[in-house]
């Protein structure tokens, strides 16, 4: 590559977000070129639950989760913690993670997040049928479980904001349980079956197969690091870790949880903090299990995909430069063997990845302020795989000047 190339469109960021965006705009015509000190879904996008969530449309900042904070926060493998040491670098983010938790903003913020939704089962589900991916997506439901009928009634709220918007569900009692789920342990009294909820075979392999669909409408791909990017009048610069430069007509940031040190030399200060999630994927045999199960008072899921049985989820927010705690793995899958006690937890794999998260549960999509050739695509939180084909299409949207497919002023990046 010549010192000073010239590209069309740029994207810095090759996890599932920036693949996805990748094929929206080769199917629209455009050249693009992807960039990642990683390689194609090798970072976070690689190891997450698998879930197409549609149905999740409720934030993280919602009235039932800030009630169980103080209590998660006793324990330190528990389903959401904060290394102490990183405390007082969070406290901002945690004060706009409070502000967002005020009844009129989580109302806008859930219709925002519905809204997304709805664009994205249609999105993703459309861009994999295209690909050739249809057969990776299953669509089993999902089953969250209670251990008593008091932690059922305090999850009501929610599961009537989700009847609301639309999503069907069936709460059952008991015996009933097992004919969604053989082998559970007694202790869970009530579950919600959600039919619609579904989960892909392995996110990274849906990830890669995803680039080589964008590869075959002409996509590139350079792995290396960006060190920095600058606006100009028109167009954007990309410098890179081997001193190289590359021009663009456009830029778009997807970067995950390293989106906002971008952004933040564009001229753009958003409140972007680091999910660290952690999960255990277990050989395929380990146990026989039906679908996605969420164990929603304890932080984690259990997933089947085709590579195991994956046991992971919880929340972590440490930043990025504190080394992992695999404690949390091994506390995750000491509860999966109680919650379910045939399950074989020999010959586990560890992994943590980095969860982009903002205050508001919302992703950032929209443009730099100091450029409308330079756009941000990041901050999806729990849902990059679920929203990324539908930030593909909003992305594309903008690009070709056309009105976006949904209003995105909630996901302004100029909001905070």
């Amino acid at each position: 590559m010549d010192q000073h190339s010239d590209k069309q469109i740029v994207i810095v960021g090759a996890g599932i977000v920036g693949i996805a965006i990748a094929a929206c705009l080769c199917e629209a015509g455009r050249k693009v070129f992807v960039i990642d000190r990683q390689g194609i879904c090798e970072g976070t996008s690689s190891g997450n639950a698998g879930a197409l969530a549609f149905s999740d449309i409720l934030p993280m900042a919602s009235k039932g989760v800030l009630a169980k904070v103080p209590r998660w926060l006793m324990d330190p493998l528990g389903p959401f913690t904060i290394r102490p040491s990183y405390l007082p670098r969070l406290a901002p983010w945690l004060y706009r993670f409070w502000r967002a938790s005020r009844a009129e903003i989580l109302d806008r913020t859930t219709q925002a997040q519905g809204a997304m939704m709805r664009l994205a089962e249609p999105e993703m589900l459309g861009l994999m049928q295209r690909a050739g991916l249809r057969h990776m997506v299953r669509e089993d439901g999902s089953l969250e479980l209670y251990e008593s009928e008091e932690e059922l009634n305090a999850a009501l709220p929610g599961w009537n904001a989700r009847r609301k918007a639309g999503v069907a569900f069936e709460h059952f009692r008991g015996a009933e349980l097992a004919d969604y789920q053989p082998g559970l342990a007694s202790r869970f009294v009530a579950g919600t079956f959600v039919p619609g909820w579904k989960t892909v075979s392995d996110p990274q392999r849906v990830g890669k197969r995803l680039w080589d669909y964008a590869t075959s409408l002409g996509a590139e791909f350079l792995q290396t690091e960006v060190v920095a990017v600058a606006a100009g009048e028109t167009g954007a610069a990309i410098y890179l870790a081997d001193s190289q430069k590359i021009e663009a007509a456009k830029l778009i940031i997807a970067a995950g949880a390293w989106s906002n040190r971008l952004a933040k030399s564009l001229g753009d200060t958003i409140p972007l903090e680091t999910e660290r999630g952690y999960n255990t994927t277990l050989p395929a045999g380990a146990f026989d299990l039906k679908r996605q199960l969420i164990f929603s008072g304890h932080g984690f899921v259990v997933t089947p995909l085709e590579t195991g049985i994956r046991i992971g989820g919880a929340v972590e927010l440490a930043g990025l430069d504190l080394p992992p705690n695999y404690r949390r793995s091994e506390a995750m899958l000491t509860k999966a063997k109680k919650f379910m006690p045939g399950l074989d937890t020999a010959g586990g794999r560890q992994w943590m990845g980095y969860r982009p998260s903002l205050p508001d549960s919302l992703p950032v999509i929209g443009y730099a302020r100091t450029s409308k050739d330079v756009l941000y695509a990041f901050g999806h939180g729990h849902l990059g795989l679920t929203q990324s084909a539908a930030t593909g299409r909003l992305i594309t949207d903008l690009i070709d000047g056309k009105e976006p497919s949904i209003p995105i002023g909630p996901f302004n990046p100029q909001r905070f």
